[in-house]
């Protein structure tokens, strides 16, 4: 169990994070009058997260294996912190669109149809809880294999 305590400390802060991200986003109105903008605006978060997988890394190298890491270990640790994310994501999910942000759905189905980017039917299969509990779990899980993949470049020490 101590072996993925870090990882898991990690995916807790993540979501934290995104919590607090799409609360900030709420707030800046990106999910209803700057809807338009939302997808390449929430892009920004990008940063943050790499952030996260490489000061997970570092603490993993640094308190776990006596500050040398290999790409392999460094890899399995960030790919780890991608699995927990994924399992814990589809929460986050719920917590996002019935608390923090519940008229979403609404406001970017009414964005889709009126701009006639989506049929109604296409953009209710789209933008549900379901849909984004799933593209939550995947994105975050091949998201992450890739953040790790390229992070643990970076992070290896011998």
């Amino acid at each position: 169990m101590k072996h993925i305590q870090i990882e898991f400390k990690w995916a807790i802060i993540f979501l934290v994070a995104l919590l607090a991200w799409t609360l900030l986003e709420r707030t800046l109105g990106w999910h209803d009058e700057e809807i338009a903008n939302h997808f390449w605006l929430t892009l920004l978060f990008m940063p943050f997260a790499v952030l996260m997988y490489v000061l997970e890394m570092r603490e993993k190298r640094r308190r776990y294996y006596n500050k040398k890491i290999s790409w392999k270990q460094a890899f399995f640790s960030g790919a780890l912190l991608s699995l927990f994310i994924a399992l814990l994501s589809p929460g986050a999910q719920y917590v996002i669109h019935n608390f923090i942000t519940p008229e979403y759905f609404k406001n970017v189905i009414d964005y889709s149809v009126t701009n006639k980017l989506m049929t109604i039917k296409a953009a209710n299969e789209t933008f549900n809880i379901t849909s984004y509990m799933w593209q939550a779990a995947f994105g975050s899980l091949f998201g992450g294999l890739v953040i790790s993949a390229i992070a643990a470049i970076f992070m290896r020490r011998s």
